[in-house]
C-alpha cells in the first residue's frame, strides 16, 4: 500500500482520491453502458485527470512528483477498488463421487484469492443422497450431511445455504463433482427430468434476478440448464474421446432448450445475456493443470462480470 512520506505524497494521494471519485461518478452517468465499457471509461478518465493534476502540482512546486508515479498509484488505486468482489461458493459435500470435486473446489478458491475476491462458502443442510467409499468406488451404509461434509473443504468456515443473501455478494460459483448432480439436484439418477434442490434453485434465480454472474464447472452447469431454459453453457467438447460423458450430457442439455457450446478443458464459455460462465473441468480426462487453467478462465470471467 502507498503511504505518504511528505507533503508531496499527501498531495499525490489527494489527487488520486479525487480522480477515482470522479471516475466512479462517470460510471453512474452512463447506466446503459456495459460494465466493461464503464470500467474502461472510468480508467481512462482517471488517467487523464491524473495527468492534468500532476501538471498542476508540478507547477505549484512539487519536487518528487512525476507523471509515471501518479499513473502508477492511480492504476493501483483503481484496480484495488475493482478487486474487492464478494463471491459465494456453494459446495455439495467432500469427495468427487458423492460430494464436491476437491481439486475443482481448491482451484476455484486459489483463483478467487489471486483475483483479490473475498469468499464465503455455503452448502445445503441436507442428507447426502448416499455415501461412496472412494477407495473402492462402492456405496456404503453410512449417512452423512452435506453441510457437515462440506465443512471439511471449507476448513470449518461455512454456513447453511439458507443463510446466503444475494445482496451480500457480487457473484456465485458452483464446483463440480457428483455431489452437484446428487445432492444439489437429482441429475445423476433422473437426467434432464431431475429436480433441483429448492434452496439451490432459489439462490440461482436470485443471482440472475439481480444481474449477478454465476460460475459453474464440470457437471454443475446442468443446474443452470434446468433452472434457466434457453441459456448457453459448456460441458466440454462433443464427440471427443477425451470427453467421455460430454456428448450425452450435451444432448440432454439441448433437450432442455439450452445451447451447448463445445469448448476445450482449458477454456470457458460466457453467456453474456444470462451472465453464466462455465467450464468443463473434469468432464475431460485431462492433466490437472489444464483443468486448473480452465477453472481460472471461468473465475476470471465471473470477476469481470461482477
Amino acid at each position: 500500500m502507498f503511504e505518504a512520506q511528505n507533503l508531496d505524497d499527501v498531495c499525490l494521494l489527494e489527487c488520486v482520491c479525487i480522480c477515482n471519485t470522479t471516475s466512479l461518478h462517470y460510471g453512474r452517468c452512463f447506466p446503459n453502458a456495459t460494465d466493461r465499457r464503464r470500467r474502461k471509461g472510468a480508467f481512462f478518465l482517471t488517467v487523464l485527470l491524473s495527468t492534468a493534476m500532476i501538471s498542476l502540482l508540478q507547477v505549484c512546486g512539487g519536487k518528487f512528483l512525476t507523471r509515471s508515479t501518479v499513473l502508477q498509484v492511480a492504476n493501483k488505486a483503481f484496480y484495488s477498488a475493482q478487486m474487492s468482489k464478494r463471491v459465494a461458493v456453494v459446495l455439495a459435500g467432500c469427495g468427487v463421487y458423492d460430494g464436491s470435486e476437491i481439486h475443482e473446489a481448491s482451484a476455484i478458491l486459489v483463483h478467487l484469492s489471486r483475483g483479490g475476491a473475498s469468499v464465503h462458502m455455503f452448502a445445503p443442510d441436507v442428507e447426502q443422497m448416499h455415501v461412496i467409499n472412494h477407495a473402492k468406488g462402492e456405496p456404503t451404509q453410512e449417512k452423512r450431511n452435506v453441510l457437515v461434509e462440506s465443512a471439511r473443504l471449507a476448513r470449518g468456515n461455512i454456513r447453511a445455504l439458507s443463510e446466503l443473501n444475494v445482496k451480500d455478494h457480487d457473484a456465485i460459483i458452483f464446483p463440480g463433482g457428483f455431489g452437484a448432480a446428487k445432492n444439489l439436484c437429482t441429475w445423476a439418477v433422473q437426467g434432464k427430468d431431475c429436480s433441483v434442490n429448492s434452496e439451490v434453485k432459489a439462490v440461482l434465480e436470485a443471482f440472475r434476478g439481480e444481474g449477478k454472474p454465476i460460475g459453474l464447472c464440470c457437471i454443475s452447469p446442468v443446474l443452470a440448464a434446468k433452472v434457466f431454459p434457453g441459456c448457453e453453457l459448456t460441458v466440454g467438447l462433443e464427440n471427443d474421446d477425451k470427453y467421455p460423458n460430454t456428448t450425452d450430457t450435451a444432448a440432454a442439455v439441448k433437450q432442455l432448450g439450452c445451447k451447448h457450446v463445445s469448448v476445450n478443458v482449458s477454456q470457458s464459455h460466457v453467456d453474456g445475456k444470462n451472465k453464466l460462465v462455465t467450464t468443463c473441468a473434469f468432464m475431460c480426462d485431462a492433466p490437472i493443470h489444464e483443468v486448473f487453467d480452465g477453472i481460472g478462465s471461468m473465475v476470471k470471467g465471473v470477476l469481470e462480470l461482477a
